[in-house]
């Protein structure tokens, strides 16, 4: 299903409680309006929170915490408060009463526009009305600085890699086509 892929962090809330999920399965979706996605099964505990809110944040968290994505993923918010369990530093949102989690690079604070059940999950589709990065996390353009983001890349059952250490290629379209024909004549 798509790996390596980027993991995000789900928070919601809903009267007084608070939850915190990790997800594999979400992306943006539009630049006007900013839209992000997010898809969660309907049994998990944040899929009611959000149903019942109608907003969520996404946070990014860096490899060091992949221990804490792990975590969040694989214990049940409905018995267990896992901000405090986990030891889950979180920062005041701005737009929404999600938390945004202290440790995340970027984080996007959401209102679900859109519900949409795709199979066995429902597809949350937020417009993103606040957003959070550390300073210096990112280049120009929104790129990230791998350097200090060092986000953390799922490739399933539990497995992480870092892309601190990655080579980072720019390729230039020109060049590509050129090295393209050179491939398809030789």
């Amino acid at each position: 299903f798509g790996y390596p892929t980027l993991v995000a962090v789900v928070t919601s809330h809903f009267e007084g409680r608070s939850n915190v999920m990790s997800a594999a399965w979400h992306t943006a979706l539009s630049f006007e309006p900013i839209l992000y996605g997010v898809a969660i099964a309907p049994g998990r505990f944040s899929h009611g929170l959000i149903e019942k809110s109608g907003e969520f944040t996404v946070n990014f968290l860096p490899y060091e915490k992949a221990h804490l994505i792990t975590l969040v993923g694989r214990t049940s918010g409905r018995d267990t408060d896992k901000f405090h369990e986990f030891k889950l530093q979180t920062i005041q949102p701005v737009r929404v009463k999600a938390p945004v989690l202290k440790d995340a690079y970027a984080a996007y604070e959401c209102r679900v526009v859109q519900m949409v059940k795709t199979g066995d999950h429902t597809f949350f589709v937020g417009e993103v009305v606040a957003s959070h990065e550390k300073e210096g996390a990112f280049l120009e353009k929104g790129i990230p600085d791998l350097k200090v983001s060092d986000p953390a890349l799922y490739i399933g059952r539990n497995r992480y890699f870092s892309a601190k250490d990655a080579e980072v290629k720019k390729i230039d379209p020109e060049e590509a086509r050129l090295i393209l024909l050179r491939g398809t004549k030789g």
